[in-house]
């Protein structure tokens, strides 16, 4: 039978802006292989899957070469087909994820995620990341959990070499990050690894980023943008051991395919 696809660009309120996401519907779960084929055919930093679980959903995101512990523009895109489409009563969902339960809530025209936060701590510099990024970071930092790398230049300008960027040895994926001018600070991600080059608005970043900026700038409720060319912006919240991560989201194409 025809499966509903969704294409919602997140973290905006303008087409062809923020990142776009594929979103799926299911009645039941496709098998694994079926569902890392859409995500490649669809070819977007990451699409999801969900299936009601009572008054939940059990959520799943893939990008195109590889399924993924967390995501944030998808889970953002998710809610929003559910309160926009599937279910227009709603003012909150909980998604339960492979990063535990996950609540999006409605705020105005806006929607804030509950996340987990994931601090981060210095690291030597990963093999193969200077040669990467075409620059030397002044600062590496490591998600504790994970090989998540950060440093602190970044540059809207920049143009890292993807092809020696997936030589490096952080295996999930590299931000760089810097204070900004209009807004707290300012980031740009890649992953080449898992099938994206750069990615346009990373939300799961964030739940590193938050943390460490909270701590630098003396503040929980933080302001951030993404660098990419698409870009996106995300106002944040360090909120214990949780980030709260708020933007807009907007549907680009509704239809349905066959698989």
């Amino acid at each position: 039978m025809p499966i509903p696809i969704y294409h919602v660009d997140a973290f905006t309120n303008r087409v062809f802006h923020g990142n776009p996401a594929g979103v799926c519907p299911l009645d039941r779960w496709l098998d694994d292989a079926a569902m890392q084929a859409i995500a490649a055919e669809n070819n977007l930093s990451e699409t999801a899957f969900f299936v009601r679980r009572g008054s939940d959903y059990d959520l799943r995101w893939f990008t195109p070469v590889t399924e993924v512990d967390l995501c944030g523009h998808a889970t953002l895109a998710s809610a929003h087909v559910l309160f926009t489409r599937l279910d227009r009563a709603a003012t909150s969902v909980t998604f339960h994820t492979k990063s535990g339960p996950l609540v999006v809530t409605r705020d105005g025209d806006r929607l804030v995620m509950d996340f987990p936060s994931r601090p981060p701590a210095p690291c030597p510099v990963p093999a193969g990341l200077v040669d990467g990024l075409g620059a030397t970071p002044r600062e590496t930092l490591r998600r504790a959990t994970c090989s998540r790398c950060s440093t602190t230049r970044t540059r809207s300008d920049a143009s890292p070499r993807t092809s020696r960027r997936s030589n490096t040895s952080t295996r999930s994926g590299s931000s760089s990050r810097a204070r900004g001018r209009d807004v707290d600070f300012v980031s740009r991600f890649f992953a080449p690894r898992k099938g994206v080059p750069e990615d346009p608005v990373t939300g799961s970043a964030h739940c590193t980023l938050v943390p460490f900026w909270a701590g630098r700038l003396g503040r929980t409720r933080l302001t951030a943008r993404q660098l990419s060319t698409r870009g996106g912006e995300i106002a944040c919240e360090l909120a214990g051991d949780r980030v709260r991560l708020a933007g807009h989201a907007v549907t680009f194409m509704e239809g349905s395919l066959e698989a």
